[in-house]
């Protein structure tokens, strides 16, 4: 459908205001004008569509489902609308940058590296959320996603930070020296995992590689578990750029390496970025090239 014969955008916020108000009372005193005002912007938006959007039998109106998709798609469009009027005039500036990200690669990476942000950037708000699912990128909610994956998220943008393959470690007092080149150290040692849904946890469970082994198993936080791994507490399969310098130092041992292709992504919503995403978005990239990862993009 050509934006040109959409219905007419006075109906269309009377029925933005009543799905999120639920009345047209509360709707009308949103919009400034009276409820018989919105009960006329409901009726000629159903005569426009040609579509029931509303129940009208019981003793409040209800949403149809189709009034629920039309709420759903509203919602977002002028939640986006108002997203780029705020960023464009500015209103939007003293909000503070909201990143999301998995707690394997705040603990590993980004937390130790926060300091170096604050001190090139002094002022500037953050909210650091930490979670293993993708969490919805909403104007004005997260600004910027940092996930593992192929770098396929629909209706995203994202942008390869670096890439870097699953490698299986030990300490070598736990481990000696004792040749291992594939997963057989999971049935030989205790196992180190992370206690939430990791993206390493992904991997293993689509892997099937712990599947009927018969050895301890430990669960213990994301931001524990490098450290338990280089005191021999036992075996992990982590990513190999957060462990790269044990190796070089020989604190741990590397016992096999499987490569998935994927890495760590920059993920965000389609458009201009805020200032503050862009200024952090441009930091994340030259720190990561300061601190060398294993594999660049």
């Amino acid at each position: 459908m050509n934006w040109l014969d959409l219905p007419p955008l006075t109906a269309l916020r009377a029925f933005a205001a009543f799905a999120e108000t639920g009345s047209v009372v509360d709707a009308g005193a949103a919009l400034n004008v009276s409820h018989a005002a919105v009960s006329q912007q409901l009726r000629a938006l159903e005569a426009h569509m040609g579509a029931t959007l509303l129940d009208r039998s019981g003793r409040a109106m209800k949403l149809t489902v189709e009034g629920q998709q039309l709420a759903e798609a509203l919602r977002t469009g002028f939640g986006a609308i108002a997203h780029s009027v705020e960023t464009i005039t500015g209103a939007d500036a003293a909000r503070p940058l909201h990143i999301t990200t998995t707690p394997l690669f705040a603990s590993a990476w980004l937390m130790p590296q926060m300091s170096a942000f604050h001190a090139a950037h002094p002022g500037t708000n953050l909210i650091l959320s930490t979670s293993p699912e993708i969490q919805a990128l909403e104007p004005g909610g997260i600004d910027v996603a940092i996930r593992y994956g192929s770098g396929v998220w629909p209706g995203l943008e994202s942008e390869c930070l670096f890439t870097s393959p699953m490698v299986l470690v030990g300490a070598p007092s736990l481990v000696g020296d004792e040749p291992v080149r594939d997963m057989s150290a999971l049935s030989r040692f205790p196992v180190l995992q992370d206690g939430g849904l990791s993206e390493v946890n992904r991997w293993l469970k689509d892997a099937g590689v712990l599947d009927g082994r018969d050895s301890t198993s430990i669960q213990l936080p994301g931001n524990l578990l490098l450290d338990a791994v280089r005191d021999g507490q036992g075996v992990a399969v982590v990513i190999r750029t957060f462990v790269e310098q044990d190796l070089k130092a020989n604190r741990l041992r590397l016992l096999y390496t499987h490569d998935t292709g994927k890495g760590y992504h920059v993920v965000t919503r389609p458009g201009v970025l805020r200032p503050v995403a862009r200024v952090f978005v441009k930091w994340l990239r030259t720190q990561l090239r300061l601190s060398d990862p294993l594999t660049k993009s």
